[in-house]
């Protein structure tokens, strides 16, 4: 019965945020927000935490300002979400105009795939969509929402330009055969991960466990990596899709250590564009909670 509910909740709110103008749909998604958000004093606390771990010279008048920030930012990737079935060809371009295509392009005539390489950064959900509307679609990284109901509208609304999921039990199989064909991949490679599957790398000055699954499948394919996100440019009043050239692959001979050097590229880069557009990164995730053997918690608060 909560999963009905939850569902017919959200999918209502969908709908209709969905069927307003985009302006309206966007104040109505950023109110929510700061509504839900104003109820989960965790998510507050964890948001604070993570400013003062990642910028500890900062006033917190700043961090206090960049919460702000990404509140309203995370509403209105919400109103772009459920607005995606609009968006097509002929009206994309006045939501999202792309920046450095070239690079992209540029890892797709390599002929061995590409993994793009993103994070939760501004609109990642429009990001993956709007490619695909200018005619680059790919196959995305995704893990099954515990909503079965929800995990179903979530995945149908990603998909109605020609995306499609990868899910975890199918995974490394799965993107092995798309990047062969010279395919695309999305992944998100900004959370936090479980010690067995990750290793610890510098993320702002604090160690932090990061997913070797894309180093671990581009040394293996040779596929490109590049990294890609749309962050909302104030002064276009739009987002922009930025591509930043392929990144070129450590190879020493060592293997795991590549894997690691890799690792800490690719975190180094997510950092970088984290540090350009702060206000647009979500930091309500527990992004260091997995700590080294013997090192104690850091969110002893949830």
């Amino acid at each position: 019965m909560k999963e009905w509910i939850a569902y017919a909740v959200v999918s209502s709110v969908v709908k209709l945020a969905g069927a307003l103008p985009r302006s309206l749909a966007r104040a109505l998604a950023e109110g929510l927000a700061r509504i839900l958000f104003a109820l989960t004093p965790k998510l507050r606390k964890t948001a604070e935490f993570n400013l003062k771990l990642a910028f500890p010279r900062w006033t917190d008048a700043q961090r206090e300002a960049t919460i702000r920030g990404m509140v309203r930012s995370l509403g209105w990737m919400a109103a772009e979400f459920a607005r995606m079935p609009r968006y097509t060809r002929k009206n994309i371009e006045e939501i999202v105009v792309l920046d450095g295509h070239e690079n992209f392009l540029e890892g797709q005539r390599r002929g061995k795939g590409v993994l793009f390489l993103t994070a939760h950064m501004g609109a990642w959900e429009l990001s993956s969509y709007a490619h695909a509307v200018y005619g680059y679609p790919l196959h995305y990284m995704a893990r099954p929402l515990d909503n079965a109901r929800l995990d179903g509208l979530v995945n149908r609304y990603r998909g109605l330009s020609g995306n499609a999921p990868i899910f975890k039990n199918e995974s490394a199989r799965l993107m092995l055969r798309i990047l062969k064909d010279a395919g695309t991949v999305g992944i998100l490679a900004d959370q936090n991960t479980m010690r067995e599957e990750g290793v610890f790398v510098d993320f702002f000055g604090v160690p932090a466990c990061t997913t070797t699954g894309i180093a671990r499948v581009a040394l293996h394919t040779g596929a490109a990596v590049v990294p890609g996100y749309a962050v909302w440019d104030e002064s276009l009043k739009k987002y922009r899709l930025r591509f930043e050239p392929p990144l070129e692959l450590v190879r020493t001979g060592d293997a795991e250590r590549d894997i690691v050097e890799n690792t800490q590229r690719f975190a180094k880069v997510t950092e970088e564009i984290i540090r350009k557009y702060p206000e647009q990164w979500v930091w309500v995730h527990a992004r260091w909670k997995t700590r080294p053997q013997g090192e104690p918690p850091l969110y002893d608060f949830l």
